[in-house]
This record gives structure tokens, sequence and C-alpha cells, in this order.
């Protein structure tokens, strides 16, 4: 169970901020379940107070945060789920499509209508192409919001340009690191040593990895030979409507390449200590990603925040925060150029610790506790402005 432990208030005196936050919520195993609970430690250890409102399945064991759960889009729950986010000064909703009941979630606006705190949505997808019905479930739920954060420059642009939505509420705020801040060293590595490389996270199609088994070619010669790691389980939606096809046909993949770089796949479960330990390990992280909608990676987000050099494809997270050389960006689908990427970061240690230089740079911002800070002010900005209204 993942249990985040409450810290006394240190900002706000005997009167701390309150939040309330709708998501799914660890031990769920998805990125925003992640996402949440790292947001709701952040906001604790900054003297606020959180009650989680879970949605989704629910576990046997409970987190000790969670004060309620919506279940179903029937009436009681609704209410039930809105009267416990509505006890807080402030209420974060967490926006994805397959969240919430209904096509593309659309049982999520009668939720959102029903909230009278200040609210604010964090919209963890914006679709360069949406559907429809897509485009209108996300304008509801923005129109229902006193405030909307996007996590980066990309998604702002899409969401202004493609959707129907106040300018003026949208903000930008990051993604943050769950794991520690980078040590020293752009990685594990020393001469004689052989090179890790690490893919990490829920595994389903649209990851990329057989790509990035397909580059191992590309390494041929580099000495000592590298080994790469895939970690992570398949991701249970995947899991669920498929089985591990996709971890199979990798297997099969990494068996037929027949290379000098060993590929190993590790799906045991990890704790953030122990994903830490694997990361530290890591001399580059491979990111090899299919999909052009993904405006917010968090693996992206924890590999530049621990201080590894991080060669990616060019999804839209990758190519705003590796901007400035904390990694290497190639076109997606494209083995021959990943690998060759990959090879001139293995063998080329002054490229590998100016990037490694460059991550450690950006990754106090990236931190937890600076994120749930921006969300603090945010909040406070939109009490302050209820207030105004009301006198």
């Amino acid at each position: 169970m993942h249990t985040v432990v409450p810290v006394p208030p240190t900002r706000r005196g005997d009167h701390p901020r309150s939040f309330g936050i709708l998501s799914t919520f660890p031990p769920t195993s998805c990125g925003i379940a992640t996402f949440s609970a790292a947001l709701a430690s952040g906001l604790i250890g900054e003297g606020a107070s959180v009650d989680v409102v879970r949605c989704g399945s629910s576990p046997a064991v409970e987190d000790v945060l969670v004060v309620a759960r919506l279940d179903d889009p029937t009436h009681d729950a609704v209410r039930n789920a809105t009267d416990a986010l509505n006890r807080n000064d402030v209420v974060i909703v967490q926006h994805e499509y397959g969240l919430y009941d209904g096509p593309d979630g659309d049982a999520i606006i009668g939720v959102v209508d029903a909230i009278d705190a200040p609210l604010v949505v964090v919209a963890h997808t914006v679709l360069s192409e949406p559907t429809d019905h897509q485009r209108y479930v996300l304008e509801r739920v923005c129109a229902a919001a006193d405030a909307v954060v996007v996590m980066t420059e990309t998604a702002r642009t899409r969401l202004l340009a493609g959707f129907d939505v106040d300018h003026d509420k949208v903000t930008v705020i990051p993604h943050g690191a769950a794991t520690p801040l980078a040590r020293a060293g752009a990685g594990s590595g020393s001469a004689g040593t052989r090179p890790r490389i690490l893919t990490w996270g829920l595994l389903g199609p649209g990851k990329g990895i057989e790509w990035a088994i397909d580059a191992l070619a590309e390494l041929e010669g580099v000495d000592p030979a590298p080994e790469y790691i895939v970690a992570g389980a398949t991701h249970p939606k995947v899991r669920e409507r498929e089985g591990e096809a996709y971890r199979d046909m990798l297997v099969e993949r990494a068996v037929a390449s027949k290379g000098s770089v060993d590929v190993t796949f590790d799906d045991a479960y990890r704790d953030l200590a122990s994903l830490t330990d694997l990361i530290q390990t890591a001399d580059l992280v491979v990111l090899p990603y299919d999909s052009q909608e993904q405006v917010t990676s968090g693996v992206l987000v924890d590999a530049v925040a621990a201080g590894r050099p991080v060669v990616s494809t060019a999804f839209p997270h990758a190519i705003e925060l590796l901007a400035s050389g904390a990694g290497i960006v190639v076109p997606q689908r494209d083995p021959v150029t990943l690998g060759r990427a990959i090879r001139s970061v293995l063998t080329d240690r002054r490229l590998a610790a100016s990037m490694a230089t460059e991550a450690r740079r950006l990754a106090p911002e990236l931190s937890w506790a600076a994120i749930a800070r921006r969300y603090g002010r945010l909040a406070d900005r939109l009490v302050e402005s209820r207030r105004s209204v009301a006198s």
C-alpha cells in the first residue's frame, strides 16, 4: 500500500490550505495515480491537508488519504464524491479520457458541474486531432474549472488552438519528478565496465520498445558490449485486453536479433527506493515512444531529474524538455538513427557528461516540492479571487 504520511503544517500555521483531489490513486498501477500521490505528498510537505476521492475500482486496502470513492456514475456516488471534495478550499481534478465512465469519460462532466469549491483541472492528454465528442468533453470540463493546468507549452498551445477554452484560465505547471534529484556523475559506468541502457514504465503498444531493440544492431563493436534493461509490468488495461502479447513480441524480437547486446526484461514491482536505485545504475535512458500525442511523460521527467543522459524519440514533451541539451531527440520508428544516437552517448564520455550536467541543472525545478509550491500559489490566487468577488 502506498501511504503518504502527513507532516505538521509549516506554511500556514493553524489554518493550512486544504485540497481535494479526484483521481486514481495507489496501489492502482497507472501514471496518473502515481502523479496524484506525489502531488498529495508534496502539498502535505508544504503544510496543506489533502483529501482524495478515488475514481475507478477500489483495492482491498485503501490509502489513508482516500476519504470517498467515485466507482460509478450514479447520483448517490456523484453526490458523495462531490460532497467530500467540496469540504476543501480547492479541488484538483485529474482529467484523462479513460479515467471516468461513459464515452470518452463524459461522466466527469456531471461531477465537475457539482463542485462548488475553486476547481483546478489538470489536463493530462491534449489531443492534436480529437473527435468531436472528445473535444466536447474537455471543453465542458474546462468551462467548469477556475483554472486549467497543462504540463508543457506544447499542451498549452494545442489546448488553446484546438479547443474553445478561456486562455486566461490556462497555466503551465510541469510534471514533477518522483525520484530524488541527481547525484553527481554522468552514470554508473567507468572505463572497462559494461554500459547499461535502461527503459522503464508500464508496457504496451505505443511504447516503441521494438524500435529500441532493433536499434541495438547499431551498437556492434562497442566495447565493452552494453546491456539493455526493459523494466516494468504490462499495463493492466493492456493485459486485460491483450494479455502479454506485446511483451511476448518484444522477447521474440530480442532473441531474433542475435546481437552483442544482452536484453533483459524485468517485470518486478519496484517501490520508489528500488526504482531510484535502478535508475542510478543506468548510463543512458532510452524513451523510444511511438506516439505524437504524448505531451507529458513522468518517465522522462524522472530520468532528467536523476541526471541521466536521455535519448528519446520526438514526442512533444521530449522535444521541449531536452531542447537545452539534456538529451538527444531522434525521429520515431527509425531504429538506425536511434541506434546511432545511443552509440554516440555510450562512446563519447564528454557528450554523456555534458548531457548529465544539463539534466542536473534542470532538476531542482522538477522536484515535487517545487511543483507543489506552484499548485499552492495557484490555489491561493483562486481562493483570493473568490473572496474578492464575494466581497
